[in-house]
């Protein structure tokens, strides 16, 4: 795709975190039954939901453009991903897991926050009220699950595995 414009850099930009949101959806299966820790499972499992919400609410921005939803290859979260599974593979302790799960889940959502937060502020720019709203959604969720996996981090699993 060429970007010339701002339009372009936002469609550029969507269709990257739709990529990303679908890839994630795609990978929190394992995530889940790898994680040992209940609270872990949980927030996988409820962020997965969430996930297919976002999923939605992203080809319904596309369609604030006209656009049909589509992905674009996301390296950056394929990057991610990969090494949370090089690290599946690696660690054999249980608490040890939990926290480099933690670490990979925080390390998408950081990414995502940053996807979302440009959107939001192009959408505003391009006068695209229904896309900041939408995108807005998410991005109160991405960060709420951060918050969450702040919170079960530093409860529980990183004292455990030290």
């Amino acid at each position: 795709m060429s970007v010339t414009d701002l339009s372009d850099l936002f469609e550029h930009t969507l269709k990257d975190i739709y990529f990303a949101e679908r890839h994630i959806h795609k990978s929190l299966p394992k995530m889940v039954e790898k994680a040992s820790s209940d609270k872990l499972k949980e927030l996988f499992q409820t962020h997965r939901e969430e996930t297919a919400n976002h999923i939605t609410r992203l080809e319904r921005v596309f369609g604030t453009i006209d656009k049909k939803p589509a992905g674009e290859e996301c390296p950056a979260i394929e990057g991610i991903v990969q090494e949370a599974e090089e690290l599946i593979g690696e660690i054999d302790d249980a608490e040890t897991l939990d926290a480099a799960l933690t670490a990979a889940a925080q390390a998408v959502e950081h990414y995502e926050i940053t996807r979302y937060g440009t959107l939001i502020t192009w959408a505003k720019l391009l006068g695209n009220d229904e896309a900041v709203k939408l995108l807005g959604d998410t991005l109160a969720e991405e960060k709420s699950a951060d918050g969450k996996l702040t919170d079960i981090a530093e409860d529980r699993l990183n004292k455990k595995a030290a």
